[in-house]
This record gives structure tokens, sequence and C-alpha cells, in this order.
């Protein structure tokens, strides 16, 4: 069994890191959404990582998307990339003939795509029928599953104002399901929304630890720089136990999501609990090395000037987003502990 990423994925993955790294600049990330870098983007096959080659799509999996979604973090790129994977695999459970269309476009780059599942709970201001979806404030087409139906609408006719949320690279903006116009809602089978709940909480695990990653290098290099008493910060023992328990945390997540990613795409009877497994680590990971960089940094890191804020803002919608770590542990749980649990991992 091989987890880690193929040798295509990993070019594939390079060559995005390398978009990124040229066109995801802190400048640019404080900037928000670029729908230039989208079409860039879409130009080396990211928002079309799984959708099928027929609709112009890669016709990848979870293990492309992982490697993508990592990089995306590392960046703190603004764009949808989990979104748009996870809106794929939504239409593809839709009939080909109505799906064609928006897959194309989601393939293309010329649509992005705000996704949001299942709705439940309380409404959020707004209306009595909105909810808060992320990137709905600058998408082209918004996704709303609400019980086992699917509303597929154009942002302009959906939202209905935008929202003040902790990471303002999310775009959050309020969506009243009660008012879409547009195309009639299309019935799902509850395995495609159970499967797509699965795949955004894997991409966004990978998303977690690619910031993580992002923010123990950034802090390395401020305490190598920054003196105290005379010397460099980091060469206290206090500090580099602080952050090489980060690493730790970070390295003992990656194989979990690399699992949950296998376990997805070959279709596993542990794939619900390795996918929610996945979202726990990284959570937790990402938490840790949020806390313990800025406590390396100190109140500088919470300022806008400090380009850390950009990935602790984003680790702290993040780690909630697709479901927080509590939500996934109770699921594990019910899991191991239910009448039919799935089979251990070998």
């Amino acid at each position: 069994m091989r987890l880690g990423p193929t040798a295509d994925e990993e070019l594939f993955a390079r060559t995005v890191r390398a978009l990124l790294e040229r066109r995801c600049t802190p400048r640019d990330v404080r900037a928000g959404f670029a729908r230039k870098r989208w079409e860039e983007l879409a130009e080396t096959g990211v928002t079309g990582l799984l959708v099928s080659e027929e609709h112009g799509g890669l016709g990848l999996g979870a293990g492309a998307l992982v490697a993508v979604a990592a990089a995306g973090g590392r960046a703190c790129a603004p764009e949808p990339v989990v979104e748009a994977a996870v809106a794929a695999a939504l239409l593809a459970g839709v009939d080909a003939d109505r799906a064609a269309k928006w897959l194309r476009e989601l393939a293309a780059g010329t649509a992005v795509a705000a996704v949001r599942l299942p709705v439940g709970g309380p409404r959020t201001g707004g209306g009595p029928g909105a909810v808060p979806v992320a990137h709905a404030a600058y998408a082209d087409l918004v996704l709303v599953v609400d019980g086992h139906a699917l509303h597929v609408c154009p942002a302009a006719d959906a939202c209905i104002g935008p929202v003040a949320g902790v990471d303002p690279g999310r775009g959050l903006a309020h969506v009243d399901i009660s008012t879409l116009s547009g195309e009639p809602p299309v019935a799902l089978r509850e395995w495609t929304v159970t499967r797509a709940g699965w795949l955004g909480a894997i991409g966004a695990a990978a998303d977690l630890l690619g910031a993580a990653r992002a923010m123990l290098e950034l802090t390395v290099r401020y305490a190598g720089q920054r003196e105290q008493f005379g010397r460099a910060i980091g060469s206290y023992q206090a500090v580099k136990h602080l952050l090489a328990d980060v690493l730790i945390a970070v390295e003992f997540a990656h194989p979990v999501v690399l699992r949950a990613a296998y376990s997805f795409d070959h279709d596993l009877p542990s794939a619900g609990r390795d996918a929610a497994m996945a979202k726990v680590f990284a959570s937790d990971a990402a938490d840790l090395a949020a806390r313990s960089c800025l406590q390396v940094h100190g109140a500088i890191g919470y300022t806008e000037e400090c380009d850390l804020v950009l990935w602790l803002r984003r680790v702290w919608a993040l780690s909630a987003a697709w479901g927080d770590a509590a939500h996934h542990r109770a699921a594990v749980a019910a899991d191991l502990l239910g009448p039919a649990p799935a089979p251990p991992c070998p």
C-alpha cells in the first residue's frame, strides 16, 4: 500500500507551489481573491482536479487534492481550491446532461464555486433562510445542499450580503436558500452528499497542514533573527522545544491525511472514519502551530503588519470548517463503537 503521492501528483504539486510562490505573496494574500490567479490555476488543471476528462478536467482523486490543497495552505492562497473539488464531486452525482455545463465551467476556471453542505442548525442573520457560505462573496456559482436537494444558482441571485468572518480571505456571504432562483433543485443520493463531506474534510486537513508548515518556517526564521538579552531567541531550549513539538504534530498528522485520501480514492469501508481522523489530527496540529508560533512572535504576531496573522486567521477559520475536531472525534467514536464499525486500518 502506497499512501504518498505518485510521481505525477508530486510533479503537479510542485508546479502549483511554484506558481503560488510567484503569484501569491503575503501582499497578494492581503488583497484577497484574484480572478487572474484563479485563471492561472485553471490553466494548470487545479480547478478541474476531480472533473472527469470528458468535461475537460483531469479526472484525479483525493490524493491529488491533498497535494494541491497543502500547497494552497502553505501559500495562504484565498482561492477556493477545496470547494471546486467538492463541487465537482457533487455535480458528478447529477444527471449528466444537467451537470455537463457546470462541470466544464469549473474545469475551465470560468466559474468560481462556493459550496455549503449540508444546511442545518440555526440561521444567522440576513433573513430566515440565510446561511453564511464561504467564498460566496466572489463566486459565480453557489451550490447549497439542503437535505438531499442540491440548489445550483448564480451567486448574483443567491447572495444577499457579505459577512464579516475570522479570515477575510474566505469571502463569506449570506445565501438565502428560501428564495433561490435559477435551476430547480436537483435530487442527490445520500451517499453523494456523504462522500462530498468526506472530501471537504480531507482537503481542509491538507490545507491546514500546509498552513502549519508555513507558520513553522516563518517562526523559525523569526526566532533566528529576534534577539533578547544579546542572544537570538531561537537559541533558547524553551523555544526549540516549543517549535519541535509543532513539527512532530505536523509530521504525525501528515500520514493520517494521506491515509484518508487513499481510503477515499479506493472506496474502502473505513473511508468516513479515516476522513474524520484526518480532520482531527490536522486541526489539532494546526491549532498547536498557531498557538506556539504566536507565542514565539509575541504580541506583534497579532498585528496586520506581521505576515503570521494571515496564516493564524486561516487556521482558526479552517479548523472549524467542514466539521471541527470535536465533531469528527464524535464521528470516529460512533464508527468504532456503533453496531457495525468499519474494519480496522491494516
